[in-house]
């Protein structure tokens, strides 16, 4: 198939409302694929990185949330992409890749000589130009993404051995105890159907059922990315995605990030408000309708739709749920010291002894769910609190159900 006639179909698994519980108290408002992350929705960063590569004719989303859900979100990105977007909803899990199995005739249908898989819960800058590039040279029937990652942190993902000089996926072990290097991501569909033909068809295992067969038969190959990859398990991951999908649009949508030089109001897309006197950075992303008072500091957080932020209040590594309030002299962050006890200082003399970027702490991160309003003068350290709740006293460590 020639150059011209090259036809390229995406498809990103999004799961459904069964997985992702490690994501609450955030993901009980909004469907997890949904949440945003650098001001756009998880789902979105894929979804842009897959609208550049040459010839791509159709994105699908393969899940098991119901359709009204991702409805509003698949139409608006559709227009905005002049690209057809479809949500395909299964009737139930039916493993890593029996919804793309089940989905076959549909995917199909474009006649692709390509098929690009993704999940949505992965964090990446998705070299997926330069990945298929090299697909086409290996001559194989899938290319699989890759990344090196630490010994300690090995076993919780796919390990492989790969031929150092061709690439070829000689070895592949699902989360085994032993150290070679990091799994990412497949894009062959006819791997999938000679793979599956004694398998029952309703469950199909990616990694168990496909990835680990076709291993040492050259057929797979590998591409190693030297870029940012992280899984999105927990809120406190997301927050740290965040901060690299922000410094990602640096490089390739400036017009996204605000800017200002600390003597006027920044300018802002979309509707929200910033008193002039409020220093916000680095890593932060505030969503629409948010109200931020005079004095206020921001750093390494997430401040979701109709926030309010009122004076003076401090919020360091934290998520803030939709239509949440933080009152006066509040502070939201990780863990803290307390320089003085002198009770005539204010409350922001305590300080943050939590390096930027350190995510390891005993929980990484205070979540605030939806409607949480924090009173004035409180202190919310290491926490997480569901939704609909009022704070009036300080809490540490702390679930609030």
């Amino acid at each position: 198939m020639g150059i011209s006639e090259e036809r390229v179909v995406a498809v990103i698994m999004v799961g459904g409302p069964t997985k992702g519980t490690r994501f609450r108290p955030l993901s009980l408002n909004v469907p997890k694929p949904l949440f945003p992350l650098a001001g756009q929705p998880m789902v979105h960063h894929p979804i842009l990185a897959c609208r550049r590569i040459p010839n791509l004719v159709q994105i699908y989303l393969i899940g098991f949330y119901e359709e009204r859900e991702f409805a509003l979100y698949v139409s608006a990105i559709s227009n905005e992409l002049r690209l057809p977007v479809r949500y395909l909803r299964e009737d139930k899990p039916h493993g890593s890749a029996g919804g793309l199995y089940s989905f076959r005739d549909y995917i199909m249908e474009e006649d692709p000589s390509h098929i690009v898989l993704l999940n949505c819960d992965v964090c990446s800058s998705f070299p997926l130009p330069d990945m298929l590039e090299a697909h086409k040279r290996y001559g194989g029937l899938g290319t699989v993404l890759v990344i090196k990652v630490s010994a300690e942190s090995a076993n919780q993902f796919g390990e492989l051995v790969a031929d150092p000089v061709t690439n070829e996926l000689l070895h592949y072990t699902e989360k085994p105890e032993t150290f070679v290097t990091n799994l990412r991501r497949m894009n062959s569909f006819e791997a999938l159907q000679s793979a599956t033909k004694t398998l029952p068809a309703d469950y199909v295992r990616l990694d168990q059922d496909i990835l680990s067969p076709l291993a040492g038969k050259k057929q797979l190959y590998t591409y190693e990315t030297l870029d940012f990859w992280e899984q999105i398990k927990t809120p406190g991951i997301s927050l740290r995605c965040s901060a690299l999908y922000l410094a990602q649009y640096r490089h390739i949508s400036p017009h996204l990030l605000a800017t200002g030089n600390g003597s006027k109001s920044p300018t802002i897309i979309g509707d929200v408000y910033i008193h002039p006197s409020a220093k916000i950075g680095p890593n932060v992303s505030i969503s629409a309708n948010a109200r931020i008072g005079a004095g206020v500091r921001l750093i390494s957080c997430i401040i979701l739709d109709d926030v309010e932020i009122k004076e003076n209040a401090v919020v360091m590594h934290a998520i803030v749920g939709w239509k949440s309030s933080i009152g006066r002299w509040s502070r939201v962050q990780v863990s803290f010291i307390l320089l003085s006890l002198h009770s005539h200082l204010p409350l922001p003399f305590l300080e943050c002894k939590q390096k930027p970027g350190d995510y390891n702490a005993k929980l990484g991160i205070t979540i605030l769910g939806e409607a949480v309003a924090v009173e004035d003068e409180v202190v919310v350290v290491n926490s997480i609190v569901l939704p609909n709740k009022t704070l009036n006293v300080s809490v540490q460590e702390e679930i609030i159900l």
